[in-house]
């Protein structure tokens, strides 16, 4: 059997460690956090793609795997129905993913608190130094350690995440405690409301034991807003002993004065039954949203996989999905190919490619919640995708990929 190493144990990683193994490569995951990872709750948009992914992870998809919603609707400000339309999609969360990918995967195939230090390779594969002072060593590493790839750093230094011009809080709001009123409004929708160049959505998720009776699930929001990188993003940023977590901040570290403006904006210019939503969440957060592009995914035995190599704007609802066909084009690729460094070359040629291409469409479609357009390009397609009409017919859903690209 060959051996692949893949660095990441999150969801990207979990796809290319069951896909792999079911092709017949001896595999170890190596994942940096040293306890099980925790999505938050994150909700996650489904496509059939994705699903076809799951089931060559060994994943069964079945009617638990999320909840299913019929249509769409946009409210006002006030409350009332800006627009409604049909569009039959399942919802499901980050953390219902990952236990079925783990579950699929031999407990001894992954290891927790294996921080990788460094690459090296040779003709006949490749060697991975941890922090602990240990390596590892096999034919193919997977790079699916995130944006802040360690691999991607390496390999291409000067490949930066670029600020988007605007933030995301998120939420769990348990179903149980919202209100009749909002709950009718809400609930079994994937629903919007558009302030002014910001956008809030919500659907509902399974619950915290991914339950997905009624009255057990919870909904699931995100609230976009500008946020300029040198004044309002910088000050969310830093924590109360004045130290500025520049990709990021912890949940736990964020300001209450922060949460507390969040929460008065959100009574001013949501819905009032978003506003509820807010109101009554968990220990909302937020996160600056990034985009990134390579150049590259193949590095001789090495390749980048899922947001290691490209990072996307939410908007598509792709992201997930995106590194599960990574995972599957790369597999295929090994099928073909025997050496793995070509195997990788005909990888990249073709998940380049796609990259590019959703990477690009996720920009155009936030364009006009940016705090500020800063080309020609973002002017125009900040307008474009600036209605109700385009918001409820774009957003979340996988956009057609050229068939010349």
């Amino acid at each position: 059997m060959r051996r692949a190493l893949i660095a990441g144990g999150s969801l990207g990683g979990l796809f290319a460690a069951n896909m792999l193994r079911r092709a017949g490569w001896d595999v170890l995951v190596l994942e940096r956090v040293g306890s099980a990872l925790s999505g938050r709750g994150a909700g996650i948009v489904t496509h059939p793609e994705l699903f076809d992914c799951l089931r060559q992870g060994g994943v069964t998809v079945d009617d638990s795997i999320g909840v299913a919603v019929p249509g769409r609707v946009t409210l006002a400000q006030d409350g009332s129905v800006a627009q409604a339309s049909e569009l039959p999609q399942i919802l499901t969360a980050w953390g219902r993913l990952y236990h079925l990918l783990k579950d699929a995967l031999p407990a001894h195939c992954y290891r927790l608190g294996a921080a990788l230090q460094a690459v090296e390779q040779d003709a006949a594969g490749v060697t991975v130094r941890l922090a602990d002072g240990g390596s590892e060593r096999a034919e193919l590493l997977v790079a699916a350690d995130g944006f802040r790839s360690t691999v991607r750093a390496q390999f291409l230094p000067d490949c930066r995440l670029d600020y988007a011009g605007y933030v995301a809080w998120r939420g769990l709001t348990d179903e149980a405690v919202l209100c009749p009123a909002t709950h009718a409004a809400l609930f079994e929708r994937f629903a919007f409301c558009l302030p002014p160049s910001e956008q809030m959505l919500g659907y509902p998720v399974a619950g915290e034991q991914d339950e997905v009776a009624p009255g057990k699930r919870r909904f699931n929001y995100v609230w976009y807003r500008p946020a300029d990188a040198d004044t309002t993003l910088r000050d969310m940023l830093t924590d109360t002993e004045g130290r500025c977590h520049a990709d990021g901040i912890p949940p736990g570290l964020i300001r209450p004065d922060v949460r507390q403006q969040m929460l008065l904006d959100a009574s001013r210019v949501l819905a009032p039954q978003f506003a509820e939503v807010v109101h009554k969440a968990k220990l909302p957060f937020f996160q600056p949203i990034f985009d990134l592009e390579v150049p590259h995914m193949a590095f001789g035995r090495v390749a980048l996989l899922g947001d290691a190599a490209f990072v996307v704007r939410p908007h598509c609802g792709m992201g997930v999905t995106k590194a599960g066909a990574d995972a599957l084009a790369l597999v295929q690729a090994l099928a073909r190919e025997p050496d793995v460094a070509a195997a990788l070359r005909g990888y990249e040629q073709q998940r380049v490619a796609f990259g590019r291409f959703i990477v690009g469409h996720a920009r155009h479609l936030g364009a006009y919640m940016q705090a500020q357009q800063r080309t020609p390009e973002e002017r125009e397609m900040a307008e474009r995708y600036r209605s109700v009409a385009a918001v409820m017919r774009e957003t979340a859903v996988a956009p057609a990929y050229p068939a010349s690209a």
